[in-house]
């Protein structure tokens, strides 16, 4: 099974407080002949990696897999796992699998994407560089090495080259980890992510004076598979790097995936291991491997100060945020502007739009040319809204005059209902605010708090081939945490990875929803409730929940600076059962100071039904160190909640440590199937789906009907044995049926229980 999950795009997820607690089937309300035909066997040769319960010698390996006729073995991999991945029919992967009892996890190879000098001052970076270490050295990450596993990078770039120390480039087989420069698929990613990790020219990075080693793992288009991934994990343990940066991932919310067990491992092996929690939000359950890896830390983006920019609708309350794409204009209108559809922005769809402001649907071709041809047909600014569910980040590659945004499906269709409608902009000052497509956890199974921290990843200027770009996404929040391990790590080079992540979690600012912007009279998606609508009235203040920021924004000196530290940084208490309401924890605290320090638990604020123990006052010696239970005991005939998370706080001499904690009554009864989109490609003659399946499927698949006579036509897509998370594929016209309009049945089955979507779909060619 090969699916292509990409980090750039959002997909719709209800939140958890509208979670159902149950599983809901739809009742067929159509007639028989629509129930799908058998799925057809597949015969195509896939890429496995299988999982081993210890490790076996390379002559072991292939003994093991001799006997089975149409298996290859391509890589075996001992340092992120024990294993290796194979080649062969499906049928003969499922055969070896189910003979030999020592493979304990067996995953199809899935393709990874990229994610795509305020923002180090936002994180302290800035004031770090004049602290000192140890040895009296400014803390610039010097001595320390940090491997980018990306689309490789320039080491040619004057602010880079200095620092490259090597690599290897897991794509083409060789030590040469060069972006791609194949014209149409050239690669600009692994440059941006190393530049703001370790930058030192005309901008500077994090830890300046770091050592980058680049591990190409995404070939042309920024595109790469597990295998590649596992292989740069497994080449940088044996090269003993201090710090490991993924700006790259799928949208599959899982924990046991072989690249987030393969982070776990290469903790394990004292590496601190780095990844971006994804871009698929700002629905929940939406983190994607291997942000979802437990001992790796997980990074969501935030913003650094920026004004924003909101349209206010003329004659009602509503007011709906734009989100700039990277490479535009200031947006600066002066007056109020009448709202136009401009269709999907070609230029027969653009005809009267001079001096106005045009709404463009995304699909067929892309940002740029849709505002290319707006501007030449004098339209005053260009609104992209998303043609799936969720937000929409971007970036132009040429030169607009006017400015250009993107908005979420929801506020495009919106706009697009109320037409004609005037507007005029409101500009107004945001910083600290979780960003609309940073994913939100929390982890599917395991109910872990992901991400972790925050840091910004909001038009961060950093390298590319041949200059410097501002680009956006988790993949640009999570190298501002590399950098900053890199400056820890020096400053305490016996400090272990658990230990530089504690340090983070402990120390950093959890962030708040404070904007009156996002109150329900102007943002019909809010989640507030409003006191009253006077304009003078205190902004609502509302914390973001634990699963969407962790412990939140990261703050390096005082990260340096801690004098104590409790791990693990977070806590999950797991999930009610009859047997198991008492659930506890287990914190490890340090004393890292030269004094004696007091610790005192506050105990958090009176819930129906929950009932916490947490120690008593104690002290600890310097450098002493000592482990304390917190249990937390449910009544669930009084806990109504289902789901309750917040922070519980640890007086630690005169600092407060605040540590996120997450609790669930019951676990949702997920749909086997839900989200479903299609919709146009960015390129001409492609279209698109996507759809998350919360626990995949046996079996899975889109089959299409006659709207009117309901006979069948065929299957858009079929798969058996689908992991959890987002399937999304892409199709030339030739592989699509006829021009038409189509029922849709979208089903999933999964242990003799069925769940399916039903939806039109149109396909023009």
């Amino acid at each position: 099974m090969k699916l292509l999950l990409s980090l750039l795009l959002a997909f719709q997820i209800m939140p958890v407080s509208e979670l159902p607690t149950q599983t809901h089937t739809q009742t067929q309300t159509k007639p028989k002949q629509l129930i799908h035909p058998p799925i057809p066997k597949s015969t195509k040769e896939t890429v496995a990696i299988v999982v081993l319960d210890r490790r076996h010698t390379e002559e072991e390996i292939k003994r093991l897999i001799k006997s089975y006729k149409g298996l290859r073995l391509r890589r075996i991999f001992q340092e992120a796992l024990d294993g290796f991945s194979i080649q062969g029919t499906p049928e003969a992967i499922a055969r070896l699998t189910q003979q030999q009892k020592q493979m304990i996890h067996v995953s199809p190879v899935t393709k990874y994407q990229v994610q795509t000098e305020e923002s180090v001052k936002i994180i302290g970076g800035d004031e770090v560089r004049g602290f000192f270490d140890s040895k009296n050295k400014r803390l610039t990450g010097k001595g320390i090495t940090v491997g980018v596993i990306d689309t490789g990078v320039d080491y040619t770039h004057p602010d880079l080259k200095p620092n490259y120390k090597g690599g290897q480039d897991l794509v083409d087989n060789d030590n040469d980890p060069m972006e791609t420069q194949i014209p149409g698929k050239a690669t600009i990613h692994g440059t941006h992510v190393a530049g703001i990790i370790a930058a030192n020219g005309k901008i500077k990075g994090v830890a300046p004076e770091a050592k980058i080693v680049a591990y190409r793992a995404l070939g042309p288009g920024g595109g790469g598979t597990t295998e590649q991934v596992l292989a740069a994990i497994d080449q940088a343990i044996k090269d003993k790097v201090d710090i490991v940066n993924l700006s790259l991932g799928n949208s599959i919310n899982g924990p046991d995936l072989p690249i987030s067990l393969a982070l776990d491992r290469a903790v394990e092996k004292g590496i601190v291991a780095v990844a971006a929690a994804g871009n698929s939000g700002p629905n929940v359950w939406t983190v994607g491997s291997p942000g979802t890896s437990s001992k790796a830390i997980s990074v969501g983006a935030s913003t650094p100060t920026m004004e924003i920019p909101y349209l206010l609708i003329e004659g009602t309350r509503d007011k709906i945020r734009i989100q700039p794409m990277e490479g535009s204009v200031d947006w600066k209108l002066d007056r109020s502007y009448e709202i136009v559809d401009g269709g999907l922005g070609r230029k027969k769809d653009l005809k009267h739009v001079q001096g106005k402001i045009v709404l463009i649907k995304r699909g067929t071709f892309t940002f740029s040319e849709k505002a290319k041809n707006a501007e030449e047909a004098g339209a005053k600014a260009v609104l992209i809204y998303n043609n799936i569910g969720g937000g929409l980040i971007g970036n132009l590659d040429r030169e607009i005059a006017i400015p250009v945004g993107s908005l979420p499906k929801k506020d495009g269709e919106f706009l697009k209902k109320q037409q004609p409608k005037t507007a005029r902009l409101n500009i107004r000052k945001e910083k600290d605010q979780l960003a609309d497509f940073s994913s939100r956890g929390p982890v599917t199974g395991t109910w872990e708090i992901k991400p972790d921290i925050l840091a910004p990843g909001v038009a961060i200027n950093s390298t590319v081939p041949g200059g410097y770009l501002s680009l956006q996404g988790t993949s640009m929040a999570a190298p501002h945490v590399a950098g900053a391990c890199a400056l820890i790590k020096q400053a305490h080079p016996d400090w272990t990875p658990e230990q530089i992540k504690s340090a983070l979690m402990n120390t950093a600012k959890p962030l708040v929803e404070a904007d009156e912007a996002r109150a329900p009279n102007w943002n019909r998606t809010s989640k507030f409730t409003v006191p009253n609508r006077n304009r003078s009235a205190k902004p609502i203040v509302k914390r973001y929940r634990t699963f969407e920021q962790g412990a939140g924004r990261i703050q390096v000196p005082e990260a340096i600076k801690a004098e104590s530290l409790v791990s693990p940084g977070s806590i999950r208490f797991g999930k009610y059962t009859e047997r198991h309401n008492v659930h506890k924890v287990i914190l490890h605290i340090e004393n890292r100071s030269n004094q004696k320090q007091g610790y005192s638990f506050a105990v958090p604020p009176y819930v129906d039904g929950l009932d916490w123990r947490v120690p008593l006052s104690f002290t600890l010696e310097p450098k002493q160190s000592k482990k304390v239970t917190v249990r937390l005991i449910v009544d669930p005939e009084h806990f109504k909640r289902k789901i309750h998370d917040g922070y519980l706080k640890l007086y630690a001499g005169s600092s407060i440590i605040s540590i996120p904690y997450l609790y669930v009554l019951e676990e949702p009864g997920y749909p086997r199937v839900m989200g479903f989109d299609f919709a146009e490609g960015d390129e001409p003659g492609t279209y698109r789906y996507e759809v998350y399946l919360p626990g995949g499927a046996e079996e899975f698949g889109i089959a299409l009907f006659n709207p009117e006579s309901y006979r069948f036509v065929g299957f858009l897509h079929t798969n058996t044995n689908v992991k959890n998370g987002l399937i999304r594929e892409e199709f030339t016209l030739d592989e699509l049926p006829a021009e038409g309009t189509y029922l849709a049945k979208v089903f999933a089955k999964k242990a003799g229980k069925e769940d399916y979507i039903e939806t039109m779909i149109t396909i023009v060619k």
